[in-house]
């Protein structure tokens, strides 16, 4: 028993030698350590476990205003800081008729960029301009970052897609300048038909008067290394002014645009006309006139636009300069003259009921130049004529409407031939006037639109306007310039007041105004009362 118990207390007392710790088996010591780290990690877990609060779901709202003010960060940055960046490559992708150097060159902008914020805004340029070739149903401008070893590079990707359908159409009304007068008007285009961004075109056109017009054309955004499109299109004009002037027109032509930017353009224009007078009453002056002629001239236009509407201007300004010159033939046949116009608006916004003041003044003159021009007179058909109910708010481009005149129904006229061979006409003892048009033209109008006090005819932009106008005509050759005094030619001028409603559409602009004639001559066609009127911008 005793020997047991001191066996028992051997087993149970510490080693008072150390040495015999330090001899005991590896595999006991390691797995003792094994237990001390598994328990260490295991509190080390737990204390990680109480450390960390549950995490919560980010809301949508949250993301979206944390990306906001990253983009704010972005933004204020590239508008304190430039960002130095040039591009190392442009790739284009999706041109499967297309040619790449057409859509090559509406990119040259990209290249030269030299900062982040010009890369930016040339690639919305470019964007731009590959979209009005009008040839893509869609343009994506993508900028991603160049090779690492090329730091401060980056690489442009432009994607189109070509259009799967190339045959459109389209019907409109329109301000003809060559008709002077409003048309309806339906075409047909097929785009890039050989892969050079051509877009092929062909219209037909109608309006009063019995002006008609086939044309066909054909538009190239790049031309032998022009920096510009070129336009060329071929034209047929008639038109029957028997009621005004006792003549038709007919007018086989050829236009080539030149030059074409945001405010300039410049045209070549080669056209054979014919003047005819099936009635045989023509006065003398249009007698002298009819016959062939041809017409080879060069037109340049200078225009700016800041209205905010062309319908309905509220505020801005806009400014129109024609210069045309005639004569650029060796043929003696060919016409000879210098045109120019101009014309000024002006929008004043009042700030109450979209209450605007619209003003406006358009002047032209046209002389006859080469041999003996003094003792010439100008060509006819390129004389200024006043009159007709086309609201001046709409046609920009020179001197033509006067409120409450008839289409040329106010200027310098002359009596019509009289034959006395047809008793059975009741009016062969009257046979009328025809107006010559005049070498200059002045106008001037001021026009108050205003909103009208229901709401369901604001919401359709139908308001009311209260307007005045005035205009006059002179002729300067054949030496009737020596008689001109502009005392005499401004206390001549015609004018009218009035006030109506303006129903604005998508392809026109529909008024029914009453007219007061305040001022007219003898043989003018003006006339106090209420009439329609349609009117497209020009």
């Amino acid at each position: 028993m005793e020997n047991s118990v001191e066996e028992k207390q051997a087993r149970t007392l510490p080693n008072p030698n150390p040495d015999q710790d330090e001899r005991q088996d590896p595999s006991d010591a390691k797995e003792d350590e094994n237990d001390v780290v598994d328990d260490d990690e295991e509190e080390d877990e737990d204390e990680v476990e109480e450390q960390e609060p549950p995490s919560k779901p980010v809301s949508r709202e949250a993301q979206l205003r944390a990306h906001k003010s990253k983009m704010d960060d972005l933004f204020r940055r590239m508008q304190n800081e430039k960002v130095n960046l040039r591009v190392h490559d442009v790739l284009i992708k999706g041109n499967t008729k297309t040619k790449e150097w057409i859509i090559e060159a509406e990119l040259e902008g990209l290249k030269s960029a030299t900062t982040l914020q010009g890369l930016l805004e040339a690639a919305g340029i470019a964007n731009a301009r590959l979209q009005q070739l009008d040839i893509f149903d869609s343009v994506r401008v993508t900028l991603d970052s160049g090779p690492p070893e090329l730091p401060g590079t980056a690489n442009v990707i432009v994607e189109v897609v070509e259009t799967n359908n190339p045959l459109s159409g389209e019907c409109g009304a329109y301000m003809k300048t060559t008709a002077r007068s409003w048309t309806v008007e339906g075409s047909l285009k097929y785009k890039n038909w050989f892969g050079y961004g051509d877009v092929w075109d062909g219209s037909v056109a109608y309006g009063p008067n019995q002006t008609s017009e086939v044309s066909a054309g054909v538009f190239l955004p790049r031309f032998k290394g022009l920096l510009t499109p070129v336009l060329v299109r071929v034209s047929l004009l008639s038109q029957d002014w028997q009621e005004f002037s006792s003549y038709k027109e007919r007018l086989l032509g050829l236009s080539l645009g030149l030059l074409s930017t945001r405010h300039h353009d410049l045209v070549y224009n080669l056209g054979w006309r014919t003047l005819t007078d099936p009635s045989k009453m023509s006065s003398r002056s249009v007698r002298r006139q009819l016959g062939h002629s041809l017409l080879s001239s060069l037109k340049y236009t200078f225009k700016i636009d800041r209205r905010n509407s062309p319908v309905r201007p509220i505020k801005g300004y806009a400014f129109v300069s024609t210069t045309q010159v005639g004569g650029l033939a060796p043929d003696h046949r060919s016409l000879r003259f210098l045109r120019q116009e101009l014309d000024l608006r002006y929008a004043v916004p009042f700030g109450f009921y979209h209450a605007a003041l619209n003003f406006g003044i358009s002047g032209g003159v046209i002389f006859p130049w080469g041999c003996g021009f003094l003792d010439k007179p100008s060509p006819l058909p390129e004389r200024f004529f006043l009159g007709g109910d086309f609201s001046p708010i709409c046609t920009l481009g020179g001197p033509t409407t006067v409120w409450g005149f008839k289409t040329r129904g106010l200027g310098p006229t002359e009596p019509r031939r009289l034959i006395k061979d047809k008793p059975n006409d009741e009016n062969s003892d009257f046979p009328g006037r025809d107006f010559l048009g005049g070498d200059l033209a002045v106008t001037a109008f001021a026009d108050l639109s205003f909103d009208l006090p229901i709401k369901w005819l604001r919401d359709r932009g139908i308001h009311g306007h209260i307007f005045a106008g005035a205009g006059n005509l002179a002729k300067l050759t054949e030496n009737e310039f020596r008689n001109f005094s502009f005392h005499k030619f401004l206390e001549s001028f015609r004018s009218s007041v009035g006030v109506g409603i303006v129903v604005p559409t998508k392809l026109f602009r529909l008024e029914g105004n009453f007219y007061y004639i305040v001022k007219h001559h003898e043989h003018d066609r003006g006339k106090t009362g209420f009439r329609f009127s349609f009117s497209a911008p020009s």
